[in-house]
């Protein structure tokens, strides 16, 4: 859907700009109007041709390519502030400059590429001018399109290299001149242009784009359909939607917040209409958005970050995942339930939902981009040609479509489709060039009539949302690099470090409340991907040398970073839920807290029983095997779940009083503690309370007949 714009009274210079429903961070929908709007609009998609470009054939050097993705950012993001934040003349025309400004701190990295690698250490005025010039202007777009609280968090960092060495032990360090400073962190691979702005130019770009051509082409509705049919009959059936359709766009979005915004229109609504109430509606919606970070494949562009750092397989990271992401949303399925019971709700009229596997049938051909990238991940391709190739595939399909309906018996356009899958699968084979050309020949043919050109109209509309919805995850990427250049050049992290690892020697269990602590504080006021970044690097390191596995660890750091979301006083989440649930961010906030229990158990039983993860072998290993081992800690899990629902909720199948909710409570802790005999104890308590509660509910049951 697109509305046009156009530059003259003629319409010869028209630009159709997308419609967009949804907010980005920081930014209000659309690119803005007349002459910057459109500018707006054309470089947002010169920014996703360049980075697809690079993407797939990749002839630039790295160091060129972070700063040429810095610089679009800065340069989309201030022209977007200016014509969406800034109302006077003198405020767009000023942000219009920064943004040139940043833009041509990476043409500088480019021009100069060479030169800047033989003076390495030794810059130039012009060199510490374009330096300083590109980290104010990191801090100014952080400030505006991410928030004061991360930028606050940077320049705390950035400050202490100045004046660390003022300081008493064991914070003092031995101080840093200005130009070694801007180098580390303008020009060298530990700051800006470090890690993180690698990740997000390499892989999350790319995927961010992915889900927007996929979003465009209706996937969200299949999602939205499929998750109707399915579960829209089942008891609570309008907030069982809601959790099936969030975890469903996991798989494909970045942003659990964005994630919130989107769908909670739809779901919160709904789920009041059938009877939840106004905190429990919107508590569902947020756990579930959120949720939706943990889900493979893309897990809210983090697992990219993190088989980066940790120099692993990205099918690692997903395989570690899996189980706990299954356990978290089976966690919200079945608190779902047990609310529904509670209140006596019922599921909506089947005969009303769409046909599930209809909805497949009707719109199968948008799985299949979705599984051609699972199968390239798994096969152990690189995500960026995994994802570039998703993309492709996806603008392959999309540009198919208006040709195959031109075609008129149903034979040729199943010969048409298979010739064109063949075609296009032959990329394995032959390369990225084939596939380029592949899509060459359908956008020359789609140019040739009407609707072939409102086709491609929606590729550019999807290439300019796909680069400004990257634009959070990028800037955020940029900034954390401050952070991690800072603990680099200072060494401050071996402090935070040995802390945590003199505590640990003694209890490992207060090692990990304080770094899921950390976590949560963090979380408060800066999104995930940095959270996660931040405190991997902090904790990390010290979980890994008190014995916890190295994927478990970072797993830990990232389960609680996305808790953050959810966990009041702040709880970003519940907070983007609270104006369509009509209620108080702080009593979502606490809802969700009890609904995301799995995600608040699963981190702790991982480090314990890292089978949990599909990690390390423990004693259940060694005397029965593996899949027995992986199969008990999953079904010890899922007892805890059940038994910690109940006690959340009050309710099995009946009420439950409190002394029975407390002793569910205790039984799931039993089943989660990793003791010597708590687990025999936790699965005796279990079964004597469940059947204890049977047998009530059904005495009361008779009695009232």
């Amino acid at each position: 859907m697109s509305q046009t714009t156009s530059g003259g009274a003629d319409g010869a210079s028209t630009i159709h700009m997308p419609v967009v429903e949804e907010q980005t961070e920081g930014l209000p929908p659309g690119f803005g109007d007349g002459l910057a709007g459109k500018l707006a609009f054309l470089i947002a998609v010169a920014f996703s041709v360049f980075q697809l470009y690079t993407a797939a054939y990749g002839n630039l050097p790295s160091q060129v390519v972070r700063a040429m993705h810095v610089g679009f950012l800065l340069l989309l993001g201030f022209g977007l502030l200016a014509n969406l934040r800034m109302t006077s003349k003198a405020a767009k025309a000023l942000y219009w400059t920064f943004g040139m400004l940043g833009f041509a701190t990476g043409i500088y990295h480019w021009v100069l590429y060479n030169e800047l690698i033989m003076r390495s250490g030794f810059l130039t005025t012009p060199d510490l001018i374009v330096g300083t010039v590109l980290i104010v202007l990191v801090f100014e777009a952080t400030r505006r399109l991410m928030g004061l609280p991360l930028a606050i968090i940077a320049f705390i960092f950035l400050g202490y290299c100045f004046i660390g060495n003022h300081l008493p032990p064991p914070f003092i360090h031995r101080g840093y001149d200005f130009s070694q400073i801007v180098d580390v962190f303008a020009y060298g691979v530990e700051g800006i242009y470090g890690t993180p702005i690698y990740v997000s130019a390499a892989y999350i770009f790319i995927f961010v784009v992915f889900a927007a051509f996929l979003e465009r082409a209706g996937m969200i509705a299949l999602f939205n359909d499929f998750a109707l049919g399915l579960v829209g009959s089942w008891r609570g059936g309008p907030a069982q939607v809601c959790v099936l359709s969030s975890a469903l766009m996991g798989t494909i979005s970045g942003s659990g917040v964005a994630n919130v915004v989107a769908s909670g229109q739809f779901t919160i609504p709904l789920m009041k209409r059938f009877g939840f109430r106004s905190a429990f509606a919107g508590a569902v919606e947020a756990t579930s958005s959120m949720g939706g970070q943990i889900m493979p494949p893309v897990m809210g562009a983090v697992a990219f970050i993190m088989a980066e750092t940790l120099n692993i397989p990205y099918a690692a990271v997903v395989k570690a995942a899996i189980i706990p992401a299954v356990l978290y949303f089976g966690a919200c399925f079945w608190q779902v339930y047990l609310e529904a019971g509670k209140a006596n709700l019922r599921g909506m009229d089947k005969a009303s939902l769409p046909n599930p596997w209809e909805a497949v049938r009707k719109h199968w051909p948008l799985v299949l981009p979705l599984a051609a990238l699972v199968y390239l991940l798994f096969a152990g391709y690189t995500p960026i040609f995994a994802g570039t190739m998703g993309l492709a595939l996806t603008i392959v399909l999309i540009l198919g479509t208006p040709l195959a309906a031109l075609i008129g018996p149903l034979a040729f356009r199943v010969v048409f489709w298979i010739a064109l899958g063949i075609a296009a699968a032959s990329f394995v084979e032959y390369g990225v060039d084939i596939l380029s050309l592949v899509i060459g020949a359908l956008i020359v043919a789609c140019l040739l009539f009407k609707g072939g050109r409102e086709t491609l109209q929606i590729c550019v509309d999807s290439l300019a949302e796909g680069a400004k919805n990257a634009l959070p995850v990028g800037i955020a990427c940029a900034i954390v690099g401050i952070v991690i250049g800072t603990l680099t050049l200072t060494g401050i992290a071996s402090t935070f470090i040995g802390w945590i690892i003199s505590i640990g020697e003694n209890n490992l269990f207060l090692s990990l409340i304080l770094t899921m602590l950390t976590c949560l504080v963090l979380g408060m006021g800066i999104p995930t991907i940095p959270n996660y970044i931040i405190t991997s690097s902090l904790a990390g390191p010290a979980l890994l040398h008190l014995g916890v596995p190295l994927v478990v660890s970072h797993m830990f750091v990232f389960y609680f970073g996305i808790m953050a979301d959810l966990t009041p006083p702040v709880a970003l989440a519940a907070f983007a839920a609270a104006p369509m649930a009509k209620e108080s961010g702080l009593k979502i906030g606490v809802q969700a807290s009890k609904l995301a229990i799995a995600g608040f158990v699963v981190p702790f039983m991982a480090v314990y029983t890292p089978a949990l993860m599909l990690q390390d072998p423990g004693p259940i290993a060694a005397a029965y095997g593996y899949p027995v081992e992986v199969f008990y800690i999953v079904a010890k899990a899922c007892m805890g779940i059940v038994l910690w629902g109940a006690a959340a909720v009050g309710f099995l199948v009946a009420r439950a009083a409190w002394w029975e909710r407390l002793i569910a409570f205790a039984a799931g802790l039993l089943l989660v503690l990793a003791l010597p005999l708590t687990d025999e104890a936790g699965w005796l308590l279990a079964f004597a309370w469940i059947g204890w509660h049977w047998w009530r509910a059904r005495q009361a049951a008779a009695m009232a007949a």
